[in-house]
């Protein structure tokens, strides 16, 4: 199967090639154990129900364990508890790690040649340096800086004083705010907006005055913001994105929010205004958080909960407002019972009634 591209030395356009590579030097790459025929070649990663011969595909989660003997896969990266199988294994710590590491193997990234358009606007004070690719339709504030490497696709705008890291790239219709700070290997995915102003409102209801943001967003390096996110500049001094957090699309991140390192946040999140969020923490799809608390390191909080209060260290919450997870679940086991146990009670209360009616008879 096509695995990525080649530039044809004659001609100098693009051509497909492919990439394989033996179970042996897989094996070798990911720190894992071959399981059965280690010269076997694989040109292609696909899911386990798609692999065909050629392929490799994984085993990541136990409920697909039983699909490992009908796939058609050459090989399948395993977990280590997984030691036999008629398919061809390579036993890892993590299949699903293994898979992310290998996946650049077979289809790297492409790249555009390095050019910068002249049908961008970029201003005459603005700093640009060596191989920085930059796309028509792409403005440019002044003093903003580029660093090396960085992609600049169509429609993004970059404002005054901003500047943008070694390697980053902004996908299309990406707004960064003036004076705002993008950290080297950044992604920002289509539709992304940094530093707009944070909801600042005195005397909310009624004057509704707006109250100047005048701070900035910085994104450390290698974060990757997804597409439609939006992450308000602060009211005073920064929005702060910290090394290495992943957030999905169509997140709002407040003014004066701190997320800490290797955090992740799944799609449909909204973070309040001075939200401090520790180090690898989790965040499920649809979490609401109020502004003024503090999500400890480690933490996680469920999908669709609602986070009114701190959260220590290392707990799992779920639900609205926040629960221990454990107390979460049995609430829900709850829930369909709920009908049943009302007729009961009710039942129970006629019973009381009658018996406390009898009993007065008795005493007159």
């Amino acid at each position: 199967m096509p695995a990525g591209r080649r530039t044809d030395a004659r001609s100098g356009k693009k051509c497909e090639i492919m990439v394989t590579k033996s179970l042996f030097e897989l094996a070798e790459y990911l720190g894992g154990t071959v399981i059965g025929r280690g010269d076997t070649v694989v040109s292609g990663i696909r899911g386990i129900d798609d692999a065909g011969e050629g392929d490799i595909t994984f085993v990541a989660n136990p409920k697909y364990r039983k699909k490992l003997e009908t796939t058609k896969a050459s090989a399948v990266l395993v977990s280590p508890d997984i030691t036999e199988s008629a398919r061809n294994l390579i036993v890892v710590d993590d299949p699903y790690v293994s898979l992310a590491k290998i996946l650049p193997l077979f289809y790297p990234e492409e790249r555009d040649p390095v050019r910068i358009s002249d049908q961008a606007s970029i201003d005459g004070t603005a700093e640009i340096a060596e191989d920085v690719t930059i796309y028509p339709g792409v403005y440019i504030g002044r003093e903003a800086v580029i660093g090396k490497g960085a992609v600049l696709y169509p429609g993004v705008v970059v404002g005054n004083y901003v500047e943008i890291g070694e390697d980053a790239i902004l996908y299309p219709n990406v707004s960064v705010y003036r004076r705002c700070r993008i950290g080297k290997r950044v992604i920002l995915h289509a539709g992304v907006v940094v530093g707009s102003d944070g909801f600042g409102f005195a005397n909310p209801g009624a004057e509704n005055l707006k109250v100047s943001q005048i701070g900035i967003v910085q994104i450390d390096d290698d974060c990757e913001i997804g597409a439609n996110t939006t992450i308000d500049r602060g009211a005073l001094g920064k929005t702060w994105i910290q090394r290495g957090v992943k957030i999905d699309n169509l997140v709002q991140v407040g003014h004066n929010v701190v997320i800490g390192e290797n955090t992740v946040i799944v799609s449909q999140v909204g973070i309040s205004g001075s939200t401090k969020i520790g180090t690898g923490v989790m965040l499920g799809g649809q979490v609401g958080i109020v502004g003024h608390i503090t999500i400890g390191d480690y933490a996680m909080v469920g999908a669709k909960s609602g986070v009114h209060r701190n959260v220590p260290p290392g707990q799992i919450v779920s639900g609205i407002g926040q629960m221990p997870h454990h107390d979460f679940l049995r609430t829900q086991a709850c829930l369909p019972k709920l009908p049943d146990m009302r007729k009961t009670i009710t039942s129970l209360l006629r019973k009381v009634e009658d018996l406390e009616a009898a009993i007065e008879k008795l005493t007159r």
